[in-house]
């Protein structure tokens, strides 16, 4: 748990997870102790139960939701000023295995300063089919935006590199955040790294979605259109210049 502590804080964002948030928070615990979440305007209880918890965890919240964007740039926020490196995104719905964080410290250690990335299994039947769709499209512009090619860009469950990314402001508020981050992180040549993850998936009548069909898969497919012009004039160049850079020197 020591090292653990010493390599990454855990930052979990939620929203309306009264079922799951206390489950979640203690299991990471478990392998953690230096753990943030953020209560995103949660209207069920999820705050009166996260403050239940006192000084195991650090919690920031607020009134009104914003949205997971806004949720993760304020976790960023609060690991900075703790003074760590890295930060590991988990949700905390109870998809993702907390036994997982040693993977992660390991990738870490050798991958110093890279975005190391979770990669579902997508052979999993519990697996919403609508997933699969959703993470080909998602990986397809990732391609035609970076060059580069990972196996599962829709999963939250990451470990960001705040030194590396420096203060990199978040521009979008909603779940296009997490795309966003995959992008800029790769322009400003952040080496991006995946590694197998396990998930769980609740069965339907449990799962719990705050994700708008319309409205937010709107303004991924917005955000999408705005990064390929980006790719174009600024993406690119900036890892064409972050490639010839050592022999400029």
């Amino acid at each position: 748990m020591e090292t653990l502590s010493n390599i990454f804080c855990v930052i979990i964002p939620t929203y309306n997870n009264a079922g799951t948030i206390l489950n979640v928070a203690n299991a990471v615990l478990q392998y953690c102790p230096r753990v943030i979440v953020v209560c995103d305007g949660a209207t069920d209880g999820t705050l009166e139960l996260l403050e239940g918890l006192g000084d195991k965890i650090t919690l920031v919240s607020y009134p009104v939701n914003r949205g997971k964007g806004y949720a993760i740039s304020c976790g960023f926020k609060k690991a900075l000023e703790q003074g760590f490196r890295y930060a590991v995104t988990m949700d905390s719905d109870g998809q993702h295995n907390p036994g997982d964080l040693p993977l992660f410290a390991n990738a870490i250690t050798q991958y110093p300063d890279s975005l190391i990335i979770g990669s579902r299994p997508f052979d999993d039947p519990n697996m919403p089919s609508g997933n699969t769709f959703a993470n080909k499209f998602s990986n397809f512009w990732f391609t035609a935006q970076t060059g580069l090619k990972l196996p599962d860009t829709q999963t939250g469950f990451r470990s960001y590199p705040l030194a590396k990314m420096g203060k990199m402001h978040i521009m979008t508020s909603r779940y296009e955040a997490e795309l966003e981050l995959l992008v800029r992180s790769a322009w400003k040549d952040i080496r991006i790294i995946p590694i197998p993850v396990n998930v769980y998936y609740p069965k339907p009548e449990e799962r719990i979605s705050f994700f708008r069909p319309g409205k937010d898969f709107l303004r991924i497919s917005l955000l999408n259109t705005i990064f390929c012009f980006l790719a174009i004039f600024y993406g690119f160049p900036s890892r064409f210049w972050h490639f010839i850079k050592p022999a400029v020197r």
